[in-house]
């Protein structure tokens, strides 16, 4: 598990050139602003990937089970990783970025619903490729208020300059 660094203040972290990341690895990069998880998010998730169990959308149904309440769909979790990194970790020079994989996901706590989470993101490595380099992110996704990230992602992407 990546550990936390509630010392960075989030928002984007503007890095000018990809090439000047290969020096990076193993630096805490970035941490994201806090995203508010409602149920409406929780719902259009159901929708969008059919998963459709009461935990996470039947409130009424959730209060009397093991979290007091509906709570986010994992995947769902997982998903906002573009988002949290995307919109945190600006390459300049990078023209294209695509999802290339991932190395190891896990879910440690739950996300109630009413939750706001955060990631912190950690270069792992840096691989030179034609046009660009692949990177592998460590991604912990935090839930504001718990000792225990809700999310730890290895996260690999390809960028393109």
């Amino acid at each position: 598990m990546t550990a936390l660094n509630p010392d960075i203040t989030p928002g984007p972290v503007h890095i000018a050139t990809l090439a000047s990341l290969q020096a990076r690895v193993g630096e805490h990069l970035a941490t994201s602003d806090w995203v508010a998880i409602d149920q409406a998010r929780i719902d259009q998730f159901a929708e969008a990937t059919g998963d459709h169990q009461w935990i996470h959308v039947d409130p009424v149904r959730a209060a009397a089970g093991p979290f007091g309440t509906t709570i986010a769909h994992g995947f769902l979790t997982l998903s906002l990783l573009p988002l949290l990194v995307g919109e945190t970790v600006v390459i300049d020079d990078v023209r294209m970025g695509v999802n290339y994989g991932l190395n190891k996901v896990r879910f440690p706590s739950p996300v109630p619903v009413g939750s706001r989470l955060r990631a912190q993101v950690l270069l792992l490595s840096y691989e030179p490729i034609a046009g660009g380099a692949q990177l592998t992110m460590a991604v912990t996704i935090e839930r504001e208020g718990s000792d225990k990230p809700v999310c730890v992602a290895e996260a690999v992407s390809r960028r393109y300059t």
